[in-house]
C-alpha cells in the first residue's frame, strides 16, 4: 500500500497527505460534539495530552534538527538550542504582559486576549519557518549558479 502511494505524482501525494491531516484534525475536534458539558478533570487531561503532542512535535521537528545542525557547525549545541527555546518562551511571556498592560480597562478582555495571543503565536511560528524556507531556496539557487 505504501509503495503505491510513493508511485503517485507529487501533487496527488500532497493532496492525500493534506486530506489525511484534515481528517485526523476533524476527528480530534469532533469529540466536542459528544459532550454537553466537559468535566474540568477531563479537560485538563485533554489539554495535557495536546501539550505533550506539541512538545514532541517541537522536539522532533525543530530542536533535534537544530541540535544536529549546531553540532555540524561545531557550535555548543545545548547552549544554542537552550537560548532559542527559552527566548521563544520569554517572547510569549512578554507578549502576555504587554497585552495585559494595554487592555487594563477594556471589557471582555479574556476572549480578546485569547484571540490576539493565538494570532500572535501563529504569526511568530510562521516567521522563522518562512525564513528557513527562504534560506533553503536561496541555497538551492546559489548551488545552481555555481
Amino acid at each position: 500500500m505504501f509503495n503505491s502511494f510513493i508511485n503517485l505524482s507529487y501533487p496527488l501525494q500532497a493532496f492525500i497527505a493534506c486530506l489525511f491531516t484534515w481528517l485526523i484534525t476533524s476527528l480530534g475536534s469532533a469529540v466536542v460534539f459528544l459532550f454537553k458539558k466537559v468535566n474540568k478533570t477531563v479537560l485538563d487531561a485533554m489539554l495535557g495530552f495536546a501539550a505533550g503532542v506539541m512538545i514532541a512535535a517541537t522536539f522532533f521537528s525543530l530542536l533535534s534538527p537544530a541540535i544536529e545542525m549546531a553540532t555540524n557547525l561545531e557550535m555548543i549545541a545545548w547552549l544554542v538550542v537552550s537560548i532559542s527555546f527559552f527566548g521563544g518562551g520569554l517572547l510569549l511571556f512578554l507578549g502576555d504582559k504587554i497585552f495585559d498592560h494595554f487592555t487594563k480597562k477594556k471589557e471582555n478582555k479574556s476572549n480578546t486576549k485569547r484571540i490576539v495571543m493565538l494570532i500572535s503565536s501563529i504569526t511568530l511560528h510562521n516567521i522563522p519557518e518562512g525564513l528557513v524556507k527562504m534560506g533553503s531556496f536561496l541555497e538551492q539557487f546559489m548551488l545552481k549558479l555555481i
